[in-house]
């Protein structure tokens, strides 16, 4: 299943490329094509399990847009973080995880997604490992 997510982004990623090799864009604006149509595709559906191939996909973006940096890797840390003010994928995941989180907290149980958060399951557990619930991510995230 991660292959076949991977294919969808790369297509999303492939889509825009003439945008991104294009000289006449200002890089501003490959930034905000970048965080407005590739970023939220790349993350609809992400798991922990991805971290690593998440990083290298947005590495690979913003080289397409910046060229490559070979100089020192806490300059290119530092531009990532300072003057273009993006968060790496793994960080925008949980930041939209926790508001998300505290959406739903405020939510009375008796709509469909509070009683989701709040209820306990009941009857037998199976035998194999217990499945990661979206509770318990949330708590290794914090």
């Amino acid at each position: 299943e991660i292959r076949r997510i991977l294919n969808f982004r790369n297509a999303c990623y492939f889509s825009v490329q003439n945008i991104l090799f294009s000289h006449l864009i200002s890089k501003n604006l490959k930034i905000k094509i970048y965080k407005t149509i590739i970023l939220p595709f790349v993350l609809y559906g992400c798991t922990l399990r991805g971290e690593h191939r998440l990083q290298r996909f947005e590495n690979r973006v913003l080289r397409r847009i910046f060229g490559p940096m070979r100089e020192e890797d806490e300059v290119w840390i530092i531009l990532h973080n300072d003057k273009l003010n993006l968060y790496s994928p793994n960080t925008v995941r949980v930041i939209k995880s926790m508001r998300w989180a505290g959406h739903v907290a405020c939510m009375d149980g008796a709509r469909g997604v509070g009683w989701v958060l709040v209820r306990k399951p009941g009857g037998k557990r199976p035998l194999r490992r217990p499945r990661y619930r979206w509770e318990d991510n949330m708590k290794q995230d914090q």
